[in-house]
C-alpha cells in the first residue's frame, strides 16, 4: 500500500497561522462581493426546491412568527400559532409541508388537509401553494362549497398530495364517498378561532376523529377563545403554544384616522373621503354594516362617479370570484364587503380601508384594519362614527392602549363643512331615484337591526363620552393637506403647497372659532322677558323662576369652568413631560456608571417601585376539610409534575384564552313537548328537536342527512370509473390501451360524453347503437301504437270541430232569407 504524503492532502490552516501551506492555498476562495446575511431561509436546513421557490417568491428574511414556529413544525410537534394579521402565517404551514412531502406519491391517498374558513381564504392559500411550490412536484386540489360535487369527485380519484377545503363540504364528501383519511400526515387549520366562531365545531370533531392518531396538527389563530383550547386539549399531542406580537395587535405602519360626523351624513362623508383625501388609484376596501348597505353603496358611488364593486355572503359564488378578481387586476378601485372579508384575504396592493359602520367589538376592528399595512407596506385606516359609535371608540383606543385626545385634529376630525355640504346635494338627489327607494327603506330597517344586535359598549366609555365636546371637533387635517396641492399647481399662485396648508388651517381654525362662539353663546333673556313692561305676567313668573334655579345654575357653571382647568393643566402637563426630561441625568453618563440597568417594562415613573402600599389584611380561613375521608379531585403530587414539565400546554393557555361568549351555554336534552316563547309571534312555540334530520356518525356526533345522498354511486355509474379500472388491471390483450389520465378523469360534460363516445368507436360500435332489452323493445313498440291512436284520435277531433264551426257560420244566412219572404 503506497504511502500517501501529509503535504499533498488539502489541509486546514490551524489556529497560530501555521499548517501546509497547499491545505491553506486550496481552502483559499475570493471574497464575496456581498456576504449572504445569516439566519435566512437557507439556515433552516430546507431542501433545494422549497428554498428556490421561496426566493422565486421574493421572500428573503423570514418573519419573527416563521423563525419561531417552522423549526418546530419541521421538528414534528402540533404548534398552535398566534400571531397578529400580515405577519405571514401562511408561509408559517406551507413550507414545512413541502419540506415533509417533497415529492409526488401517487400511490397514496392525501397526504396534506388544510382546512380554512371561507372560500376567499381557501382560493387564496391554493394560489399561494401555486407559487411557493412552483418547483415541488405536488398535486393539489381545491375543495369548496357551492361547486360541482361531480368534478370534486374525479379530483379526489385523482390522489392528489394535498387538499386546501372548506370543513362543510370535505367532510360531506368524506361522508359521501366514505372516504378514508388514513394516509394524512399533515393537517392545518387556518383562521381557527374563525372557524368555531363560525359554527364549524362538529364538522372539524368529526374530521378529527377520521385522522389517524399518527398525524402532525397545526393551528393558526389570532385569538384564543375557549373552544379552541378544548379542542387542542383533546386533538393535539403535547402543542407548544407560540404567540407573538399579539400584544401590539396593529402593525406600526398603519394609522388611524377618526371622522366624525351625524348618522345621515354618513354616506356623504364616505364621498368626500373618496373624492378629496384618497386618491383615485388607490385601491381601498369599504366595510359595511349589513348586505343590504352594500347595495345602497355601491348605487351611491356608481352615481358619484367612483368605480367600485361589492362582496357580501349571500352573493353567487361566481360573481364573488369575479368581483374580486377585478378589484385585485385594478379594474376597480374600491371593493365594498361586509365582514366576510374581514379575515384572510391578502391583497397586497391594498392601501386604505373605510369603516363605514363602525364595529361592535375591538377584535372585529382588529381584523378589518389588518387587511391593510401588510408585508411591511405602510397604510391609513379611516374610521366614521357619529353618536351611537362614540362610547364603542372609546373602548376601542382603551383596547389598543392609546390614549384618546379629541383635541389631535391629525387623528381624529370632522369634514370641512363647505364640502359637506358640496357632495350631499349629489347624495340626496341620487337617493330621492326611485330605483332605489326599496334598498334605502331596506338598508334603514338593517341598520336598526344591527345597533340593537352590536354587543353594547362599556358603562364608564358611556359616562365618559357624555362629558367630551364632540361638537367643538375641528377639520380632519388630511383633507387640508389634500386640496393645498391643488390650489399650489395653480399658475396665478406661486407658494408652496406647504404655505398654502398652514393659511388654510389658519382659515379653518377662524371659522371654526366662530361657529363654536355662536353655538356657545346663550341670550340672557328668554323670549317672555321681551316686553319692556316689568309689571308684566311673564316678566314676574321668569324673575321667581331665576330666583329660585340662581344657585343650581351656579354650581353647574362653576363645575363646568373646573373641568375645563384641570384638562388644561392636564395637556400643559403632558407637553411639560414631552419637552423638559424626568431624569436630569444624560443617558451616556448612566451607561458609564452602571453596566447594566434593570427597569419594569410596564412602568414609566420610577417612583412606582419606592412606594410602598399597604399590605391589606387577610381573613384567616377555617379548614373543615376530613382529612381522612377526603378524596381529592387531584393527586397530591399534581403541582410537582407540573412544574417538572418541559411544556405545559394548559398553564399557557389559561393565560392567553380569549372567550368570544360572555357566559358558558351548556347543552340541554330535548325533551318532547318542550316549548319556548317568541318574540315575533308573541305566543309559545314548539321547540324543535335539534337532531331531527339528522345523522349519526361512528363517533357519535350528528350531521345533517343531506350529506348522505348517493350522489356518489350515481357519479360512479356515469364515469364507469370502477369498470375502467378493472378493465386496465386485468387485460392481457395486446391491442388494449389504458385510458389516459384526461379520459379516466372527465371533469366536465362535455369531456364525459367525448369519452363515452370514443369508448364506442374504440369497442367497435357506433356511438348511436345499443343492446335492447326485449322488455325495453315491447315498451317503445306500446308507446309507438299509443302515439299512433293518440294521433288519429286528434285528427278526427278536429274534422269535427271544423264541420261544427261551418255549421254555426251558414245557420244566421238561412235565418235571413227566411224573414225576407215572409214580409
Amino acid at each position: 500500500m503506497a504511502q500517501v504524503k501529509v503535504n499533498d492532502l488539502p489541509g486546514f490552516p490551524s489556529m497560530d497561522g501555521g499548517g501546509s501551506g497547499e491545505g491553506i492555498d486550496i481552502l483559499k476562495s475570493k471574497p464575496s462581493a456581498k456576504a449572504k446575511k445569516s439566519g435566512g431561509f437557507q439556515s433552516m436546513g430546507l431542501s433545494y426546491d422549497v428554498v428556490k421557490g421561496i426566493t422565486k417568491r421574493g421572500y428573503k428574511v423570514p418573519t419573527p412568527i416563521q423563525r419561531k414556529t417552522i423549526p418546530l413544525i419541521l421538528e414534528g410537534r402540533d404548534v398552535v400559532a398566534m400571531a397578529k394579521t400580515g405577519s405571514g402565517k401562511t408561509a408559517c404551514f406551507l413550507i414545512p409541508l413541502f419540506e415533509r412531502l417533497k415529492r409526488r406519491d401517487p400511490t397514496k391517498g392525501a397526504r396534506a388537509l388544510i382546512l380554512s374558513p371561507t372560500r376567499e381564504l381557501a382560493v387564496q392559500t391554493y394560489k399561494f401553494i401555486k407559487e411557493l411550490g412552483k418547483f415541488m412536484d405536488l398535486k393539489t386540489i381545491l375543495v369548496l362549497g357551492g361547486d360541482s360535487m361531480d368534478s370534486q369527485f374525479s379530483a379526489i380519484h385523482t390522489c392528489p398530495d394535498v387538499i386546501v377545503a372548506t370543513p362543510g363540504r370535505f367532510l360531506h364528501l368524506c361522508v359521501e364517498m366514505d372516504l378514508k383519511l388514513s394516509s394524512v400526515e399533515y393537517i392545518v387549520f387556518d383562521e381557527a378561532d374563525r372557524l368555531f366562531e363560525m359554527g364549524f365545531g362538529e364538522q372539524l370533531n368529526e374530521t378529527l376523529h377520521r385522522l389517524p392518531q399518527s398525524r402532525q396538527m397545526v393551528l393558526f389563530s389570532a385569538t384564543l377563545p375557549k373552544l379552541l383550547v378544548d379542542f387542542a386539549r383533546a386533538g393535539l399531542s403535547d402543542p407548544v403554544l407560540i404567540r407573538l406580537d399579539v400584544e401590539s395587535k396593529l402593525p406600526e405602519a398603519l394609522s388611524l384616522k377618526f371622522v366624525y360626523c351625524r348618522s345621515d351624513d354618513r354616506y356623504t362623508t364616505l364621498v368626500t373621503l373618496l373624492k378629496y383625501v384618497i386618491p383615485a388609484g388607490a385601491q381601498t376596501v369599504v366595510f359595511a354594516g349589513t348586505q343590504h348597505h352594500v347595495e345602497l353603496i355601491s348605487f351611491i358611488l356608481t352615481g358619484c362617479g367612483i368605480s367600485n364593486t361589492s362582496v357580501y355572503s349571500s352573493l353567487d359564488p361566481s360573481a364573488r370570484k369575479i368581483n374580486t378578481a377585478k378589484f385585485v387586476s385594478k379594474k376597480v378601485s374600491v371593493l365594498i364587503v361586509t365582514d366576510v372579508a374581514a379575515r384572510g384575504i391578502d391583497i397586497p396592493s391594498l392601501d386604505y380601508v373605510v369603516n363605514l359602520h363602525f364595529p361592535g367589538k375591538p377584535k372585529l376592528f382588529v381584523h378589518r384594519v389588518g387587511r391593510c399595512a401588510r408585508a411591511g407596506r405602510t397604510g391609513t385606516a379611516f374610521s366614521i362614527f357619529s353618536v351611537d359609535d362614540a362610547a364603542h371608540v372609546l373602548d376601542l383606543h382603551l383596547f389598543l392602549n392609546r390614549e384618546f385626545n379629541i383635541n389631535d385634529s391629525k387623528a381624529i376630525g370632522t369634514v370641512p363643512q363647505e364640502l359637506l355640504e358640496e357632495e350631499h346635494l349629489t347624495v340626496m338627489e341620487i337617493k330621492k331615484n326611485h330605483n332605489i327607494s326599496g334598498v334605502l327603506r331596506t338598508s334603514e330597517n338593517a341598520y336598526k337591526k344591527y345597533l340593537s344586535s352590536r354587543p353594547v359598549a362599556s358603562t364608564d366609555s358611556n359616562a365618559r363620552v357624555k362629558k367630551l365636546k364632540f361638537f367643538a371637533l375641528r377639520p380632519l387635517e388630511d383633507f387640508i393637506v389634500q386640496s393645498a396641492p391643488k390650489l399650489s399647481s395653480n399658475g396665478k399662485n406661486k407658494k408652496s403647497a406647504e404655505q398654502i396648508a398652514d393659511e388654510e388651517r389658519k382659515l379653518q381654525d377662524q371659522r371654526h372659532d366662530l361657529l363654536l362662539q355662536m353655538k356657545s353663546f346663550k341670550p340672557p333673556n328668554t323670549i317672555f322677558e321681551l316686553n319692556n313692561a316689568q309689571k308684566s305676567v311673564p316678566y314676574q313668573v321668569m324673575k321667581a323662576k331665576r330666583s329660585q334655579h340662581s344657585e343650581v345654575i351656579q354650581k353647574y357653571r362653576s363645575k363646568m369652568e373646573e373641568l375645563d382647568k384641570e384638562e388644561e393643566t392636564k395637556q400643559i402637563d403632558k407637553s411639560n413631560t414631552v419637552e423638559k426630561p424626568a431624569v436630569d441625568v444624560d443617558e451616556e453618563e448612566i451607561q458609564t456608571a452602571f453596566k447594566k440597568v434593570v427597569a419594569p417594562k410596564k412602568r414609566k415613573n420610577m417612583d412606582d417601585l419606592y412606594t410602598q402600599t399597604p399590605k391589606k389584611k387577610q381573613k384567616s380561613r377555617i379548614n373543615a376539610k376530613d382529612s381522612e375521608n377526603f378524596i381529592p379531585y387531584q393527586s397530591a403530587d399534581k403541582h410537582t409534575e407540573d412544574g417538572l414539565a418541559i411544556n405545559n400546554f394548559e398553564r399557557q393557555a389559561m393565560k392567553a384564552e380569549f372567550s368570544v361568549i360572555d357566559r358558558e351555554t351548556n347543552e340541554v336534552r330535548h325533551k318532547p313537548g318542550m316549548k319556548k316563547w317568541d318574540r315575533i309571534k308573541k305566543k309559545m312555540v314548539a321547540v324543535q328537536d335539534p337532531r331531527a334530520n339528522k345523522i349519526r356518525t361512528e363517533s357519535g356526533a350528528w350531521i345533517p342527512a343531506s350529506f348522505k345522498t348517493g350522489r356518489y354511486s350515481d357519479w360512479k355509474e356515469k364515469s364507469k370509473i370502477e369498470e375502467q379500472l378493472a378493465k386496465e388491471a386485468g387485460s392481457d390483450d395486446d391491442t388494449f390501451r389504458p385510458l389516459s389520465h384526461e379520459q379516466r378523469y372527465p371533469v366536465s360534460r362535455h369531456a364525459r360524453h367525448n369519452a363515452k363516445v370514443q369508448a364506442k368507436k374504440r369497442a367497435g360500435t357506433g356511438a348511436d347503437k345499443e343492446l335492447r332489452t326485449p322488455e325495453q323493445i315491447v315498451k317503445s313498440r306500446m308507446r309507438l301504437e299509443f302515439i299512433k291512436k293518440r294521433n288519429a284520435e286528434n285528427t278526427e277531433r278536429k274534422a269535427e270541430n271544423r264541420k261544427r264551426s261551418m255549421r254555426k257560420s251558414q245557420r244566421p244566412k238561412a235565418m235571413a232569407k227566411g224573414k225576407g219572404k215572409k214580409k
